[in-house]
């Protein structure tokens, strides 16, 4: 480990400014997290695990991983790549395991201000904890330790998503992964506070990237991978740090040139409520649909409605769909469709495909379904509304419900039932009914292992997560890593 000087940030003897302290506080000494917070980080880690495995099936995600210059994989003390014989070097690793998380946008969520995927952290907190077991001079960095880790980058991004919208700006919500995923990896390189002050401040440094990649015109795969390199950046921040890289006091209030003022356009960041453990135990699953998180309880309502439509598409006249201010603003999409990410961020192909078939699933987003005919005769028919009833309780912290309502008009005759979903099923609401399905997710996305390898990581995954939380994160990516 590279040795530091536990000077003041950037030597300036300018006073850190109290977000970052706050921040670097509480990944230097974090409270003690509720049992709820580590059974719920122990969830999320195996479903992070199985959505990165559904994630080979698809080519354009496979052909970015492994060394970004052929022959330069690495040596054996690198990081592996969940799924992989790969062996790269660290933050390589870390994009290669955030594509294959995020990849099919089926990871857990967070819906606030801003919106958010935390398990995205994951991307540099499981490569990093593999490279620290094994390297030259090896740090055990056990199950608990990861989770822990896991919880307080949850907290970080999702705190800062409560109260500060990123997507009003028109700048990704990636950038939170990025400070969350260098304030962690700071402390797990052995980095003391200013250090990790060094590093948040660094974080804030490189500014946001366009959210144009996530819509119309533009909607494309690199929204599939922006986190993975915001989580390999905050790597590199974290490593520039422990050289002694100085931080930079005032980045977020400097007039004219910091954060608050080029990125947030005068609204200064704040944190949404004290941090804790709040945002994983709350935290959102997508269970049955790989599709943006707005449009989960619309799926949900479709395909309760497919039986009664099935048989009557010609005869359909009108599709209402009621829903929240957020999915207008993001998933409302008319016209020309794409790709596959265009396609699983429209609110009308979502619901057409779902009313069609009677099911969503990745695939349904590839070029031969999408080309069915019925895809666009039915997304010509719908009309999408706010209803705002729904927008209020999606903003109340105490209920953070996704609303969505579907009723279907015909040419003749009475409408279908008014068909409303307002609790997801991810929601910690409805939690328990999710498990099991939760945990039939998981088994599907290792369907591709050897029956004896998907059995070996299950039996570790399904295990309570405190028979492993003594172990070393190698022994689980000893599993996870093909050979």
């Amino acid at each position: 480990m590279v040795a530091e000087r536990n000077q003041a940030i950037a030597g300036s003897g300018l006073e850190t400014e109290p977000l970052i302290t706050e921040l670097a506080e509480y990944v230097a000494s974090p409270p003690a997290h509720s049992a709820l917070a580590y059974e719920t980080a122990w969830l999320s880690l195996r479903d992070s695990i199985g959505v990165a495995f559904m994630a080979y099936d698809h080519p354009d995600c496979t052909k970015l991983l492994g060394p970004w210059i052929p022959g330069m994989a690495g040596s054996d003390s690198g990081a592996r790549v969940p799924g992989s014989s790969l062996v790269l070097d660290l933050m390589k690793a870390v994009f290669d395991t955030g594509a294959l998380i995020r990849w099919l946008d089926y990871n857990d969520t967070w819906l606030a201000a801003e919106w958010a995927h935390p398990s995205d952290n994951l991307a540099a907190l499981l490569p990093l904890s593999d490279y620290l077991c094994r390297s030259e001079n090896p740090v055990v960095i056990t199950i608990r330790d990861l989770l822990s880790a896991m919880i307080e980058a949850y907290e970080i991004q999702g705190t800062l998503a409560l109260t500060n919208s990123l997507n009003a700006v028109g700048i990704d919500h990636v950038v939170y992964v990025r400070v969350a995923s260098a304030g962690l990896a700071t402390r797990l390189l052995g980095g003391s506070r200013p250090t990790i002050e060094n590093a948040l401040t660094q974080a804030f440094a490189d500014g946001g990237p366009l959210r144009a990649y996530r819509h119309h015109p533009n909607t494309g795969s690199r929204k599939s991978w922006a986190a993975a390199d915001a989580a390999s950046r905050g790597i590199e921040l974290a490593l520039l740090s422990l050289r002694n890289e100085m931080g930079y006091p005032r980045i977020l209030s400097a007039p004219r040139w910091g954060f608050n003022t080029v990125v947030m356009r005068d609204i200064p960041l704040q944190l949404g409520r004290p941090l804790g453990s709040y945002v994983m135990e709350n935290i959102l699953y997508k269970v049955d649909f790989p599709a943006e998180f707005h449009g989960q309880t619309a799926a949900e309502a479709a395909v309760r409605l497919h039986p009664a439509v099935r048989d009557r598409l010609d005869e359909i006249a009108e599709i209402v769909i009621e829903t929240q201010s957020a999915a207008i603003r993001i998933i409302d999409k008319t016209g020309p469709l794409r790709n596959p990410a265009d396609r699983d961020h429209c609110l009308q192909y979502i619901v057409a495909s779902a009313l069609l078939r009677g099911r969503l699933v990745a695939q349904d987003y590839e070029e031969g379904p999408s080309s069915d005919p019925w895809i666009d005769k039915l997304r010509s028919k719908m009309r999408v509304v706010e209803n705002p009833e729904f927008t209020r309780r999606y903003y109340d912290p105490e209920m953070r419900y996704i609303g969505n309502a579907l009723q279907i008009y015909f040419n003749e005759g009475p409408p279908s039932e008014r068909v409303v979903v307002e609790v997801p099923l991810g929601h910690r609401e409805r939690r328990e009914e999710a498990r099991p399905r939760l945990s039939r997710k998981f088994r599907e996305g290792l369907a591709r292992l050897t029956a004896v390898r998907a059995d070996a990581i299950a039996a570790f995954l399904d295990a309570p997560w405190q028979e492993q939380a003594g172990r070393p994160v190698s022994d689980l990516m000893d599993l996870l890593a093909s050979g």
